[in-house]
């Protein structure tokens, strides 16, 4: 397989070369980075300083098997039609992720540009959506908050009166250029409430799953990673545990990237995002509350895997029929 990599410099970018770069099915790697055009590829990816590619510019994309977009949101949307000519896209940009055009002006501040291709773009999450994922020419990758929150409560949703969500991230989910807000002296050791309400990403987990739901997100020292904590109000007063459990196993068992974390010992009892560094996995686990209609469902990720490139080489696996793990066993490292 041909893959072009559009915006490859990023840190999502990077995280698609590295993956790309050791998957038994990809022979060539087209990194496209018009702000690094004739760079070496380790001049923004220190540790890939064995590839001896170097980033090419916009103009010199070229006819692959697949096309990942990396762009900012808002620049990938006015690319669709220039993309789909290349090749079956797997977009990483929200410009696609929602199927109402007019959610774009409200959630992001634009006027979609080709709003007739959103009825036929594939929302990437293979949990929910592997079968048409498998005959897509468009997919866009979700958001990474989305991705943990969508997969803590997917098993639950008819389950679910209302659910308050608080969701602490890492760092590198703000991108490489750097703001005042990522600038380490102003990160180092916070934890900040950045988001309150409305949150962008709240408008994939009200499309995806269907429920009413409130999000509080907060940006704290970690480089990757997202710890969700979701505080479910039951429409029954007297689930069991047991009955939980039921949810999550029918809803998950032959899931090769989703594990269910709960243990009754232990540093490790629930999701810590930390140990998934590098991972594709999202692990969930849950604590029913035994005064209230009331569970505590915790997922964790890392965001620039399961939560961008590693979710989006998933749905290549699925696009392209192969093992839908190659390339993403890495199982992880402790202590880190």
């Amino acid at each position: 397989m041909k893959i072009t990599i559009i915006g490859a410099s990023g840190y999502v970018g990077g995280e698609l070369m590295r993956l790309a770069l050791m998957h038994p099915h990809v022979d060539e790697v087209i990194p496209i980075s018009s702000s690094h055009a004739g760079k070496k590829v380790s001049i923004a990816h220190p540790h890939l300083r064995q590839v001896k590619l170097r980033f090419l510019p916009f103009e010199s994309a070229k006819e692959s098997d697949v096309v990942f977009s990396t762009l900012p949101h808002g620049k990938s949307a006015h690319h669709a039609e220039e993309f789909l000519n290349l090749g079956r896209i797997i977009d990483l940009s929200a410009d696609f992720r929602l199927h109402n055009p007019d959610d774009y002006e409200r959630w992001y501040g634009f006027k979609h540009p080709h709003p007739e291709f959103l009825d036929n773009v594939v929302y990437g999450l293979p949990e929910l959506h592997r079968k048409e994922i498998r005959t897509a020419e468009f997919v866009a990758v979700p958001g990474c908050i989305a991705t943990s929150v969508i997969l803590a409560l997917h098993p639950l949703r008819t389950l679910i009166d209302s659910v308050i969500i608080d969701a602490k991230i890492g760092s590198s989910a703000s991108g490489k250029s750097p703001t005042l807000a990522t600038h380490h002296p102003e990160r180092n050791g916070v934890v900040r409430c950045y988001k309150p309400v409305l949150h962008r990403h709240l408008a994939e987990i009200t499309q995806e799953l269907e429920i009413s739901a409130s999000m509080t997100t907060h940006a704290i020292e970690l480089v990757r990673g997202i710890s969700s904590t979701c505080h479910v109000l039951l429409k029954r007063s007297n689930l069991s545990e047991k009955e939980i459990w039921k949810q999550y196993r029918d809803a998950y068992y032959d899931e090769p990237f989703i594990r269910i974390i709960k243990q009754r010992s232990g540093n490790y009892r629930f999701p810590e995002p930390k140990i998934l560094s590098g991972t594709n996995f999202c692990d969930v686990g849950f604590a029913l509350d035994p005064t209230s209609p009331r569970v505590v469902v915790i997922s964790a990720l890392d965001n620039l895997m399961k939560g961008a490139a590693g979710q989006a080489i998933q749905c290549m696996n699925i696009m392209f029929g192969f093992n839908e793990t190659e390339g993403l066993n890495f199982l992880g490292l402790h202590p880190i």
